[in-house]
């Protein structure tokens, strides 16, 4: 039989990855020492290591801890929502969600809008993130991630939320701007205006210009699609950009053509762990999600 206070104490040595960093996030006062028993002898009690003691105060999971610090962080992460919940007689309680900024401006203001027109209760806490890290879904960080994913986990579920597509980001001031449909290859000669080499939307955009064989004179980097549409608007370049918009990114000074050869289209979805599937907060939220292809299917991969 497992102790469920001794199980609480292992949840937040698991979380934290430490005993005295996990008295110190303890929800009530609780000593280094006080934990450390609490995860020893739900270890005697269940006969298997849980914790490695890697560091002086760093514990690394066993593949038993981490089997049983997925079943138990969704009940814990939950509870002080869930009591709320009960106490008020109100669906409550507290969705962590992390996005890019675009799909923040284009995607989630209706989402959230519905979402609280039914559950006013709810608390949205809403972070804003460069490519998506399903780890952070695994360790507990965020609830829902909201996404393109290239690779899904096996312990994520996924829902098809919405669609992007390629489009081609020229300047006003380009040859080619007034055309209705532009090919890549039309801007051969054109300075090219990439993302930073640590996202994930570069290599999609280098594969798009060897499709081509095309060779840039010129690069320029930048973090975000705002700064990239910056640099295109003041004539410096052209870019590929992903949009959720029908007529691709709204940026003064850029003109965005529709990418067809290759055409580019990705899924955006609203990801969560497998294990939180049936949390209240997290059904209200796909419930309300927005309409899309195969958006009330459910994938696990």
């Amino acid at each position: 039989m497992i102790q469920l206070h001794r199980l609480e104490g292992f949840y937040w040595v698991a979380r934290t990855g430490g005993y005295t960093r996990a008295a110190r996030a303890f929800p009530y006062p609780l000593t280094q020492p006080a934990v450390y028993q609490q995860v020893r002898k739900l270890q005697d009690d269940l006969g298997v290591a849980l914790v490695e003691r890697v560091g002086r105060d760093r514990v690394l999971l066993t593949p038993a801890g981490k089997a049983l610090y997925d079943f138990a962080a969704p009940f814990f992460e939950q509870l002080p929502d869930v009591a709320r919940s009960l106490q008020k007689g109100e669906l409550g309680g507290r969705l962590r969600v992390q996005t890019t900024s675009h799909l923040l401006r284009h995607l989630m203001p209706s989402w959230i809008r519905r979402l609280l027109g039914k559950c006013p209760n709810i608390q949205i806490e809403l972070f804003e993130g460069g490519d998506a890290d399903p780890t952070k879904l695994v360790r507990g960080e965020v609830d829902l991630l909201v996404d393109h994913l290239p690779s899904i986990p096996g312990d994520i579920e996924t829902r098809v939320v919405g669609m992007v597509r390629g489009f081609i980001a020229i300047p006003k001031s380009h040859k080619v701007a007034k055309k209705p449909n532009v090919s890549i290859k039309e801007l051969a000669g054109t300075p090219f205006v990439a993302y930073t080499p640590n996202r994930m939307h570069r290599g999609l955009q280098m594969r798009a210009l060897e499709h081509h064989a095309l060779t840039p004179p010129q690069f320029y980097s930048a973090s975000t699609s705002e700064s990239i549409l910056g640099i295109v608007a003041a004539g410096l370049g052209f870019s590929l950009i992903p949009s959720l918009l029908p007529r691709g990114p709204q940026h003064p000074g850029v003109v965005a053509r529709l990418m067809t050869d290759p055409r580019a289209e990705f899924p955006i979805y609203a990801a969560y762990r497998a294990s939180s599937a049936q949390q209240p907060v997290l059904q209200a939220a796909l419930l309300h999600a927005p309409g899309c292809l195969a958006n009330r299917e459910q994938s696990t991969r």
